[in-house]
């Protein structure tokens, strides 16, 4: 009795593909991928965001740009902060104004002497009562005008100390943040370009990325494509396999091809 053996196979270039796929797999898999290529890279500091560094830490440009005026506002506050603010002719005039009084003082003396001499008391009692009072009410109103100039003079040195002093702190102000602002640009401007510079390391590490990927992908379509292929079509054709034949075999075949002729010829 003969034993067939029957194999179903795809077609040749399906097999083909197949083998091929399985090498490229193989192949692919058997090599390190170079994750150093698309590893994620922060991007540095600009030059401008090391500038607006430099400067918020540099002592008199950032932090602490203000001091400088601060210790000159001090100086103009508190007791005697206004002793630099005296006019240098302050003293000179006051001298001049009461050397002035002075002169007409000396004329009020010499009028009493004139009085005096017309109503015939020139050197009595009565003159010298006169001009005592004259020389206290003089000399009082002389006091009260050196005490008011001077008095003028503090009022106008002390408003000069205060006004000093507000400048100062304006200054301080001013100064801090003119240099918070340019700190601030350049920091701004700094943020902006190292935002750049890390979008195209991004952009080049995902290039990278693609890359590396490509042949995964394109063997990983190639694989689908493959899967759908063998899914949709089964056999394409089969191979009957015949296992040579015995002599007995042989004899016994012949015999049946004698007997069916045999049967054919007397059925006619």
């Amino acid at each position: 009795m003969a034993t067939e053996t029957s194999i179903t196979r795809q077609a040749p270039y399906i097999e083909a593909l197949g083998e091929q796929y399985g090498k490229d797999l193989t192949a692919l898999t058997a090599t390190k991928m170079p994750t150093a290529g698309y590893a994620p890279t922060v991007a540095g500091q600009d030059p401008a965001q090391a500038a607006a560094y430099q400067r918020a830490t540099t002592a008199g440009q950032g932090i602490g740009a203000y001091e400088p005026y601060m210790t000159q506002a001090g100086a103009y506050s508190g007791p005697g902060a206004q002793a630099a603010f005296y006019s240098p002719y302050q003293q000179d005039v006051i001298q001049k104004t009461l050397d002035q009084y002075d002169i007409q003082a000396q004329k009020g003396l010499t009028g009493i002497g004139s009085l005096a001499a017309k109503s015939g008391n020139l050197g009595g009692g009565r003159e010298g009562v006169m001009r005592s009072e004259f020389m206290t009410d003089s000399n009082a109103k002389r006091a009260l005008l050196d005490y008011q100039m001077r008095q003028q003079g503090f009022g106008q040195a002390q408003q000069a100390a205060g006004q000093a002093f507000g400048q100062q702190m304006q200054m301080a102000g001013a100064e801090q943040g003119f240099q918070g602002q340019d700190i601030a640009r350049l920091g701004s401007a700094g943020a902006i370009q190292q935002a750049q510079t890390q979008a195209t390391l991004d952009a080049q590490r995902e290039a990278n990325r693609m890359a590396a990927y490509e042949p995964y992908e394109r063997l990983g379509y190639m694989g689908a494509g493959l899967g759908n292929v063998l899914g949709g079509m089964g056999g394409q054709y089969q191979t009957t396999v015949t296992p040579n034949q015995s002599a007995l075999q042989q004899a016994m075949g012949i015999l049946g091809t004698g007997i069916g002729a045999y049967k054919t010829f007397m059925d006619k």
